[in-house]
């Protein structure tokens, strides 16, 4: 396979040409910054009940969602692009959850995953601790709905918001996607 074959195999923002015997590559920096950022989203699980169970089928075997650039899943918020809120947040743990958000590096990304995530799900309505949703604490861009979510739909969610970034998309732009 020739370096023109593979650049187009990886989806690479730019054109290839053949000069003699070297090869030149065109593109914008924009286009390559976006595309090599949405091709390396580090995530960091904010995992509190049976929706970072799917999160762990999604990193494990089956699915492996390292085969789509989300390579390692991070224990320390500093090496982070995205976190991945999987289950209920309760008032003692949003400024833990906000102190985390805070100390990512921008550019950013939050995926609430989950109806308690979301909504606080049904234990929103049966106890005072709950907070009603992640977006009440951290700005989301990504939501995944369900009870729990399958992996499928936070591979999904994740090329999705891959998508985004190629895309070069602000954070605005992608929360306001999220929103519609």
């Amino acid at each position: 396979m020739d370096v023109n074959n593979k650049v187009q195999a990886l989806d690479f923002p730019g054109e290839v040409l053949n000069a003699g015997s070297a090869n030149l590559v065109l593109s914008t920096l924009d286009d390559v910054i976006n595309w090599a950022r949405s091709n390396s989203l580090w995530p960091l699980s904010f995992a509190t009940s049976c929706c970072g169970i799917e999160f762990m089928h999604t990193a494990a075997a089956k699915y492996d969602f390292s085969r789509f650039g989300f390579e390692v899943a991070r224990a320390s918020p500093r090496q982070a692009d995205v976190i991945i809120i999987a289950g209920t947040i309760v008032n003692k743990m949003a400024p833990v959850l906000k102190r985390l958000y805070d100390q990512m590096a921008d550019p950013k990304y939050v995926i609430a995953m989950g109806a308690c995530a979301i909504s606080g799900g049904p234990f929103f309505y049966n106890t005072y601790s709950v907070v009603k949703g992640a977006d009440h604490v951290i700005p989301v861009d990504v939501y995944i709905s369900g009870c729990p979510p399958r992996p499928e739909a936070l591979l999904h969610s994740l090329i999705s918001l891959q998508g985004k970034i190629k895309a070069g998309l602000t954070r605005d732009q992608i929360r306001q996607h999220a929103a519609l």
